[in-house]
């Protein structure tokens, strides 16, 4: 069947199993896992595509996808229901040479090397399905042609006491890059990989296949692909982001990405019409305040009952805070229970849990002696708190 060309075909990389999150990723991919009271973090690739005039797009799952799978569903959301384009769930196969599970990020381009072809683009975006941030593609598309690029690599300068995390580079004054360091542990420069990249199609897919013959090699981007195009003299270009972008790689930074929504000063703007994000839309009706509710600095979603105190917090669809109840500085996820007279601090709660009544979920930093054993707790998804039970900080709760 002949598809209708497309200059451009996304890629969004989201079969990560995002072991660092624990509990929250029991039973769902990294990129399904629920933010900022009425997403998930996949809404942030899919909705920079469309808003980026990028609607050919295919989602490689892998890791537990069943929730992410449905919550895509059509695409419809996005606007990514099209007859020519749109949104492909591509899960690994067997094919006749006999491999099926995706063994790194280039072998899962790899294996999908027909679904991209048959929409013979000049260009391919390949993107993390895990990242929180907003960027227009178009612009660094622009960039990749008007410089004659192999491969433009969208960077930001972070931390240096985080810069090991990460794909690490040097770049000469034009932008061109001239090292490339996957994780390094001394790294020579806090110039870091967003997982962000585009390529020219014709140039990758010679190098996929390179690297797909070479039974040494780790099959990823960062450890082989963009090492050795550096090595062949190929041209490699930094592209600049100097907006919010954020890697919600563990807990610390997935409760630190949805409080930035309650600080005016994070450059993350949600209500902006002309960038909106995009989510699958619970149905439910308006959030309902009681006479004994007090909310202060809050995200509230739809759906949601408070009959108690929520502070300096983030609530999703249908969650139901009752009487005497508290929740401060936390996260509660779709569904989540929080009985009378129950406080929950410092905390995430995963979906559809149930805190008991009068139960105490985590602790305040400044109330632990030491501070080494301070950290946001974690309840997982359809766990039941019994009633008194106490949640110390840092803990991790599932099933």
């Amino acid at each position: 069947m002949k598809h209708v060309k497309k200059e451009c075909v996304a890629m969004i990389l989201a079969g990560g199993q995002g072991a660092r999150l624990y509990a929250l990723t029991q039973e769902m991919a990294k990129p399904a896992v629920p933010y900022g009271g009425k997403y998930r973090l996949i809404d942030f690739p899919l909705s920079n595509c469309v808003n980026s005039g990028f609607d050919t797009v295919g989602v490689l799952t892998q890791y537990l996808p069943l929730v992410l799978n449905e919550y895509i569903g059509n695409g419809h959301p996005w606007g990514l229901d099209r007859a020519h384009g749109g949104v492909h769930v591509l899960a690994p196969y067997e094919s006749s040479g006999g491999k099926s599970w995706y063994s790194g990020t280039a072998n899962a381009i790899y294996q999908n090397i027909n679904f991209v072809d048959r929409y013979n683009p000049e260009y391919v975006a390949i993107l993390a399905g895990d990242h929180i941030y907003k960027m227009n593609y178009a612009k660094m598309l622009e960039h990749h042609k008007a410089q004659e690029a192999d491969v433009t690599i969208a960077v930001i300068e972070v931390p240096w006491e985080e810069a090991s995390r990460f794909g690490i580079m040097a770049t000469d004054e034009s932008g061109v890059i001239t090292e490339f360091a996957e994780k390094p542990a001394e790294p020579k420069s806090n110039l870091a990989s967003m997982g962000v990249y585009i390529y020219s199609w014709a140039t990758l897919k010679k190098y996929l296949i390179a690297n797909e013959k070479d039974e040494t090699a780790k099959k990823d981007f960062g450890g082989n692909i963009i090492p050795d195009m550096l090595k062949d003299g190929c041209k490699l270009v930094a592209y600049n982001f100097d907006s919010y972008w954020k890697d919600v790689g563990t807990i610390d930074s997935l409760w630190e990405a949805n409080m930035d929504l309650l600080n005016p000063k994070v450059p993350l703007d949600l209500y902006d019409p002309q960038w909106r994000v995009y989510s699958r839309n619970p149905v439910m009706p308006p959030h309902y305040c009681g006479e004994s509710c007090t909310i202060e600095n809050a995200m509230i979603s739809e759906g949601c009952n408070i009959d108690g105190l929520v502070d300096s917090s983030i609530l999703f669809a249908g969650v139901t805070v009752e009487q005497g109840a508290a929740v401060h500085d936390s996260i509660v996820m779709p569904g989540a229970v929080v009985k009378k007279g129950a406080v929950v601090q410092y905390a995430i709660i995963g979906e559809d849990t149930v805190i008991g009544e009068n139960a105490k979920i985590g602790e305040r930093p400044e109330s632990v002696k030491d501070k080494e054993n301070w950290g946001v707790a974690v309840v997982g998804h359809g766990v039941e708190i019994k009633k008194k039970a106490v949640v110390a900080a840092k803990a991790m709760i599932d099933k």
